[in-house]
C-alpha cells in the first residue's frame, strides 16, 4: 500500500497512532517509535490552555526529545486562538498540526470544542483557515460521521477541508452521539473519500490485521488509524506497517522483550511524570500489556495497591517470569 503523501515535503507509512488522551504521552509514542510506528499523534490538547502556557497542558505537548515527523493535535471552538496555538507548537517542534473536530467527551462538547464544530460548518471552516495561514507545516483534520444519524456530513467538511488547505483528514466511523458504544461503521467513511482529493485515514474499532482488511475494503480509504488496538502492544502499528507493504508480519515480540518493553515504559513515565503521578498513571498501560498473560487478574489487582516502584518492577518480572514458565510447560 502506498505511503500517505501529506504534502511535497512529508509522506508517512499509512498506519498512524490515534491522538488518546491520558495515552499518547510523550512515554508511550516513544516506546511506539522505538518499535518502529510511523506517524504518531500528541494527546488532544486544548488550544487556550497552550496559549495560557498552561503547564499540565504543556507536558502533555512536550516534543523535546522526539523523532520527527512530531503531530500534535489541538481542540477550540476559537479561529484566532486555535492559530496561535498552532503557531507555538511549530515553535516548539511540531511538523503537523491535527485539527480536532471528533472529540465526542461531554466537557469538550459542552465547550463547542472537538465533534461539536461538526454542526457549524462556517466556523468549521474559519477554524481551518486560521490555522492554515498561521503556520508552514502542514495541517491535517480529524473528524467523526457528524453529529447524529440525521447529520452526516463528515463529506461536506471534507470539501471545506480541501478547500481551506488542509492536507490530510481522518475519520473516526461513529456520530458524536454514539460516543464509544457500538461498532465503527468505516462503509460510511467512503462517501468521504468520494467527496475529496485528499488522504484519508479511517478510525475506529481496528485492533487486528483483519479489521485492517476490512476497514480499508469497506471505507476506500488511503490509510488506518490504530487506537485502542495498540494499547497493551504498541508492536502491533510495525506489524501493520508490514502487512501494507507486503512484507512479512513481525511476530509479537518474545516474552521477555516484552518485559523490557513494559519495564522501559515504566520506567518512562516516572521519569516524565515523577514517581507518584507516573505510578498512577502506569497502572493502565500494565493492566493493558498483561490483559493475555496467566494471573492477569492478580496482578493488576497488586499493581493497583502498590504506590513502590521497586515492588511494581518486581511485580511485572514476577508475571513475565510465570508466564514463561507456563508456556515453556505447554
Amino acid at each position: 500500500m502506498k505511503s500517505l503523501v501529506i504534502d511535497q515535503n512529508l509522506s508517512v507509512a499509512p498506519v498512524l497512532l490515534a491522538p488518546m488522551s491520558g495515552v499518547t504521552d510523550l512515554p508511550f509514542r516513544r516506546v511506539a517509535k522505538r518499535l518502529g510506528a510511523g506517524l504518531v499523534f500528541s494527546e488532544m490538547i486544548a488550544s487556550q490552555a497552550v496559549v495560557r502556557q498552561v503547564k499540565g497542558s504543556r507536558k502533555m505537548a512536550e516534543h523535546y526529545g522526539e523523532h520527527r515527523p512530531i503531530a500534535v493535535q489541538l481542540a477550540g471552538c476559537e479561529p484566532e486562538v486555535m492559530a496561535e496555538a498552532a503557531r507555538l507548537n511549530v515553535e516548539r517542534g511540531a511538523t503537523i498540526i491535527d485539527i480536532n473536530f471528533g472529540c465526542p467527551v461531554k466537557k469538550i462538547v459542552n465547550k463547542m470544542g472537538g465533534s461539536a464544530i461538526m454542526r457549524d460548518e462556517a466556523l468549521a471552516g474559519r477554524i481551518m483557515e486560521a490555522v492554515v495561514r498561521a503556520v508552514e507545516v502542514p495541517v491535517t483534520m480529524k473528524m467523526r460521521l457528524g453529529w447524529d444519524e440525521q447529520t452526516l456530513n463528515a463529506p461536506r467538511l471534507a470539501r471545506l477541508a480541501e478547500d481551506c488547505g488542509v492536507r490530510m483528514l481522518t475519520v473516526h466511523g461513529r456520530t458524536r452521539c454514539q460516543l464509544y458504544t457500538g461498532t465503527a461503521d468505516w462503509q460510511a467513511v467512503r462517501p468521504v473519500k468520494q467527496a475529496t482529493a485528499l488522504p484519508v485515514v479511517v478510525n475506529g474499532d481496528i485492533e487486528s490485521l483483519a479489521d485492517v482488511d476490512r476497514a480499508l475494503a469497506e471505507s476506500g480509504a488511503d490509510g488506518v488509524m490504530i487506537g485502542r488496538g495498540a494499547c497493551g502492544r504498541p508492536w502491533f502499528l510495525h506489524q501493520t506497517m508490514a502487512y501494507l507493504a507486503g512484507k512479512p508480519v513481525p511476530a509479537d515480540p518474545p516474552l521477555s522483550e516484552q518485559r523490557t518493553i513494559v519495564l522501559d515504559h515504566y520506567e518512562g513515565l516516572l521519569s516524565h511524570y515523577g514517581v507518584e503521578q507516573g505510578n498512577r498513571i502506569a497502572r493502565k498501560h500494565l493492566a493493558w500489556y498483561s490483559r493475555s498473560l496467566p494471573n492477569s487478574a492478580d496482578f493488576r489487582a497488586r499493581i493497583n495497591r502498590e504506590g513502590d516502584p521497586a515492588a511494581v518492577r518486581a511485580a511485572i518480572a514476577a508475571l513475565y517470569q510465570r508466564a514463561q514458565e507456563d508456556r515453556l510447560a505447554a
